[in-house]
This record gives C-alpha cells, sequence and structure tokens, in this order.
C-alpha cells in the first residue's frame, strides 16, 4: 500500500510539473505574446511599456524562473482589466463552481447508484430497460442544449424555477441537474455493469441459496463490492464536472470560474485565462490523487501491493 501512494503521489507531482511547464510555454509559442493581450492597433512604445512590466522582454530561462516561483509562492500575477491579484478573483469565484458541481455530482449519484443497481440486479426487467436508456440519454445528450431546455420548459412555461443567477437553493436545481446528467448516465452504466459482474459470484449464489432477500443480498453483499469501481469514477466525474461547467455557467448566468473563464478569454485577460487554466489543473489532479488513496483504502489487493 506505501509502494502504491509513493508512486502514486510521485506520478501527480511529475503531472503537475509538466502542466506548469506547458501553461508557460502554451502563449509564446505563438512567438508574440505581447500581441495576444494588446489591440493590434496598440503603438510599439505601448507594446514595449507592457512587455517590460509584465517581464516578457526578459530572457526565456529568466522569465520561467520567475512563473515557477510566482506559482510557488501562490503568486499567479495580476489581472489586466481588473488590476487585482489573479489568485483573489478566483478565490472569490471558486466556492459558486465548487457548489454547483457537488450539486451536480450529488443529483448523478442520487439518481444513478439505485437506478443502475436495481437494473443489474433485474436484467431485462422495466427498471433494466429504463437504467440502459437513461445511461444512453446521458452519454448522447450534450448538457448546455438541455440547459436550454430545462430553461424554457421548467422557468419560462411552469416559472419553478429561477432561470438565471445564484439566489438560494431553487436557483441551483436546473444548473446541477444539466450538469450532472452526463454524469448521471455514466454512473448507471458503470454501477449496472458492475453489479452485472458481481452478481456472478459464488458468495452472491450462496447468499441466494439460504434464502436471503434480494434486497438485503444487494444491500450487504453486492453494493459494497460495486463501490470500488464507482469510487474511482468519481473522481474523474468530479473534475469533469468543474470543467464542463464553463457552458453550463454561461447558460444560466452562474457566477463561477467558467463564466469568469469565459469572459477572461472574450476580454483577452490572458493572466487571469492562464491562473484559471493553473487552477483548475493542479485541483483536478489533486483530486484524482485523493480518488486514487480511497481506491487503494477500498481495494485490499492495492493494500497487500
Amino acid at each position: 500500500m506505501l509502494r502504491y501512494l509513493v508512486r502514486r503521489t510521485g506520478e501527480s507531482v511529475l503531472l503537475i510539473l509538466g502542466v506548469l511547464v506547458l501553461v508557460f510555454f502554451m502563449v509564446r509559442l505563438t512567438g508574440d505574446p505581447v500581441g495576444l493581450m494588446l489591440p493590434k492597433e496598440a503603438p510599439p512604445e505601448q507594446r514595449a511599456a507592457f512587455a517590460a512590466a509584465m517581464g516578457l522582454d526578459r530572457p526565456l530561462p529568466v522569465q520561467f524562473a520567475e512563473y515557477m516561483t510566482g506559482v510557488f509562492r501562490g503568486d499567479l500575477g495580476d489581472s489586466l482589466r481588473q488590476r487585482r491579484p489573479t489568485i483573489d478573483i478566483i478565490g472569490e469565484r471558486l466556492p459558486a463552481t465548487l457548489e454547483l458541481a457537488m450539486a451536480a455530482l450529488a443529483f448523478a449519484m442520487i439518481v444513478a447508484v439505485p437506478l443502475g443497481l436495481a437494473g443489474g440486479m433485474r436484467p431485462g426487467s422495466g427498471l433494466d430497460l429504463a437504467a440502459r436508456g437513461v445511461g444512453l440519454a446521458g452519454q448522447t445528450v450534450p448538457n448546455f442544449w438541455l440547459g436550454m431546455l430545462l430553461i424554457v420548459f421548467f422557468s419560462v412555461q411552469l416559472g419553478w424555477f429561477p432561470a438565471f443567477g445564484r439566489d438560494g437553493p431553487a436557483s441551483l436545481v436546473l444548473p446541477a441537474v444539466a450538469l450532472g446528467f452526463a454524469g448521471m448516465g455514466q454512473l448507471v452504466r458503470l454501477t449496472r455493469s458492475a453489479v452485472l459482474e458481481v452478481r456472478k459470484s459464488d458468495y452472491i449464489r450462496t447468499a441466494r441459496a439460504k434464502g436471503i432477500r434480494d434486497r438485503v443480498v444487494s444491500l450487504r453483499h453486492v453494493l459494497p463490492n460495486v463501490a470500488i469501481p464507482i469510487v474511482s469514477v468519481l473522481g474523474i466525474q468530479f473534475t469533469y464536472l468543474l470543467g464542463g461547467s464553463v457552458y453550463i455557467e454561461v447558460v444560466f448566468a452562474w457566477p463561477g470560474l467558467g463564466t469568469l473563464l469565459e469572459t477572461a478569454i472574450r476580454d483577452t485577460d490572458f493572466p487571469l485565462v492562464q491562473s484559471i487554466t493553473i487552477f483548475l489543473s493542479l485541483f483536478a489532479i489533486s483530486i484524482h490523487l485523493l480518488t486514487d488513496v480511497i481506491y487503494g483504502v477500498l481495494d485490499p489487493r492495492l493494500r497487500l501491493s
């Protein structure tokens, strides 16, 4: 188990370094980073002054050293438009994005796990058909299109939920459903497949031969073994929800990192775009590492490795 954790931690550290290097060279591969941040009509004097202020006139190794030093200090630079540290701006928007992502993940799990469990325990039944239908829909329906449909039906026509903004629990329902729908489809299919595999095991047949009810077999024997592959996917799903929230936040005018990133791209505020990219990448890698640790705790085979 210790060797497994050390290996996964080392891989995560190397991945983080790779992300930092990639983000640094991403803008510089264009050959003219100043041209990405200033209008085309900017005079040469303004370009030279801006390059000096941003440190872009220094040798590339010096720029890289300053960049890495700033990252390790938690200094990701200042926003060109807001004239404030980008890490402060991200900190203001992060709670809204985490709230939306966690609500979407909760919605996906509440619907997917019971439905996939019921469908896998009764192959060919109505519940199994429903599970397969939900799984297929979740994998094929675009979340931004679903979001617009939810707004038209539940906000405009029925008036049950707010269409835009972040104003209380009611405003969280529609964006969470739209964002979590794809994850729900994947979790349904994963849970159903895992149940179909587990129910073939000898201990499941033995429990049924003893006359134990299907509900007890499902909760005591099937679900704990199905939880292992589900946990391994939850971390991936959560990071996907963080990244995929860009479209949903724009559709629902949700004041999170997604709308912040969209605004920064539109305003050519590259330091802010770069900071959001770094932050989300580091956050995603950390979530994956935490998922691997939990997976190692749940799976006894890894504890013996």
